[in-house]
């Protein structure tokens, strides 16, 4: 579902990690036609750190 949300609302998908100033500065840069692209990919990669991040985390045997 994130990486719907990843392609088609990219500053949304920011808010929803936890990220709300990258967000913001996601908004931006997708204003423009041109800047939707990077905008999708900046998300995707974020999402996937975020993804590992949760992994790591998992596998640490949860939050300390």
């Amino acid at each position: 579902m994130r990486l719907i949300i990843a392609i088609f609302l990219p500053f949304l998908l920011f808010f929803t990690i936890g990220r709300p100033i990258a967000g913001i500065i996601c908004l931006i840069l997708q204003i423009t036609l041109i800047g939707w692209l990077p905008a999708a990919l900046w998300a995707i990669y974020a999402l996937g750190q975020y993804n590992t991040a949760k992994q790591i985390e998992r596998a640490a045997g949860g939050s300390d």
